[in-house]
């Protein structure tokens, strides 16, 4: 599943003044990592968000959201949102501003170690 380009357009059009923002190709999408942590990524047909866990589950009982499955597991924090309900600029900022809020308080993913610094050990 390829990401949405016209989506991805917009949600890049959002972040644009946001410092330390880059892209990768993860999730089936292009994600948005700001400050080295996953934020929002786009993908074919859904934004996946990254809120806060203590917000998550009133969240999903929003029209076209669903939770994140990852191995068999719901992963709490983690949502995705059908692009239907995101038409408006005013719809994509309100996902985007729960993801970029969560953000500063969310912990980044530890370092992969790379194959040079394992053989150093």
């Amino acid at each position: 599943m390829a990401a949405n380009e016209s989506l991805t357009n917009r949600v890049r059009e959002l972040l644009e003044n946001q410092p330390h923002v880059e892209e990768k190709k993860m999730f089936r999408g292009i994600t948005f990592m700001v400050n080295d942590k996953m934020c929002v990524s786009v993908s074919n047909d859904e934004l996946m968000c990254r809120i806060d866990p203590a917000i998550w589950e009133s969240l999903l009982e929003e029209n076209g959201c669903r939770p994140m499955m990852h191995s068999g597991r719901i992963m709490k924090g983690f949502i995705y949102v059908h692009m239907d309900v995101l038409k408006t600029t005013n719809a994509l900022q309100y996902w985007v501003h729960l993801c970029l809020d969560y953000n500063s308080s969310a912990k980044a993913a530890p370092k992969k170690k790379t194959t040079a610094s394992r053989r150093k050990k």
